[in-house]
């Protein structure tokens, strides 16, 4: 079976997304206390980002129904999500989110998946006609793309996690925004993939880690698509030489997920969503790409009837549903 986003399907993700936006608690904060004054409620620190759990769901629950309601305007919940966005998408909420960045020990405050989730959110914002909501998010997008341009030079070794810190996977984001809205990150960027990832030769995965939701190997192999262009294929060889044998057999075996009510556990829905989202984006660099699609679909039918068994999958899962299933049809 072949997966594809649709408009019932989009409607169905835009419900269940639209269902904790804005819900308060549980709440995970991401917060160094530097003070007794510095204990507040979630909604003070986050005027905009105090749903879904935690800031960086929140962010990429806001990217997902956005870009649900542009891909299909005539779908039910799309008028919600445009009234909801005039509420909590204006400057004045947006000003409280700059606010916090300029707290002490925030440096490292959501480095760096929700950096780039919410430049990923700006830059769909910007497709609209009705530039209001991105111009209200810009000024948090360039702070986050400063913390991005320091932050990286210092980076000497990247990332290679299944988790939040990720480097490949939160470059894939920021160097698509960056080529339209900061064309010097954008070059920093393709520069530091290329010295991080350019001489990888024949990768011996051992994933996934029991509470990854992110393939650390096949993120890199999507980033490097999108820094190399027309040179990736001949980089995607070395990197995998043997797609389909048995070094890479855990990359092609759909996650097990005992536990959905543990959120750490739950995770291992979103490794195999994300995978997904990969095979489906470089298949066309590897031999035989409908086997490669074929390992994508069989990722999602392990996945998707999971989105909803748990608040601590259904705060996320569905962002990852999307990202995957709009894949079969990405450059």
């Amino acid at each position: 079976m072949t997966h594809v986003i649709d408009s019932a399907t989009g409607s169905r993700f835009a419900e269940l997304t639209l269902g904790h936006l804005t819900r308060e608690w549980p709440y995970k904060l991401d917060q160094v206390l530097a003070g007794p004054a510095d204990l507040a409620l979630p909604r003070t620190l986050h005027p905009v980002f105090h749903g879904s759990f935690d800031w960086h769901s929140c962010v990429h629950g806001w990217w997902q129904v956005m870009r649900l309601a542009r891909l299909f305007p005539d779908m039910a919940q799309a008028g919600a999500i445009e009234a909801l966005a005039d509420r909590m998408l204006v400057p004045d909420r947006i000003e409280g989110e700059l606010a916090y960045l300029d707290r002490p020990n925030t440096g490292g405050f959501e480095r760096p998946y929700g950096w780039a989730w919410l430049l990923a959110l700006h830059d769909e914002l910007a497709q609209r006609s009705d530039r209001s909501w991105a111009a209200a998010v810009e000024p948090l997008a360039r702070a986050f793309a400063r913390r991005f341009s320091a932050y990286l030079p210092k980076l000497i070794y990247p990332v290679r996690s299944g988790k939040h810190d990720c480097t490949a996977f939160a470059l894939v984001h920021a160097v698509r925004w960056a080529r339209t809205y900061d064309v010097p990150l954008a070059d920093l960027i393709e520069a530091r993939a290329r010295v991080w990832f350019g001489q990888d030769r024949d990768c011996r995965p051992w994933e996934p880690s029991g509470e990854d939701f992110l393939s650390a190997t096949l993120c890199e192999a999507t980033l490097m698509q999108m820094i190399l262009g027309a040179d990736f294929p001949q980089w995607l060889a070395g990197f995998l030489p043997d797609p389909y044998g048995a070094a890479t057999m855990c990359l092609r075996t759909p996650a097990v997920v005992t536990d959905r009510s543990d959120g750490r556990l739950a995770h291992l829905d979103g490794v195999n969503l994300s995978r997904a989202w990969c095979w489906r984006r470089i298949a066309d660099a590897l031999p035989d790409p409908a086997r490669a699609r074929a390992i994508a679909d069989a990722h999602l039918a392990e996945a998707l009837p999971h989105l909803a068994d748990d608040y601590m999958g259904e705060h996320w899962l569905a962002t990852f549903a999307l990202l995957a299933l709009e894949a079969g049809g990405e450059a």
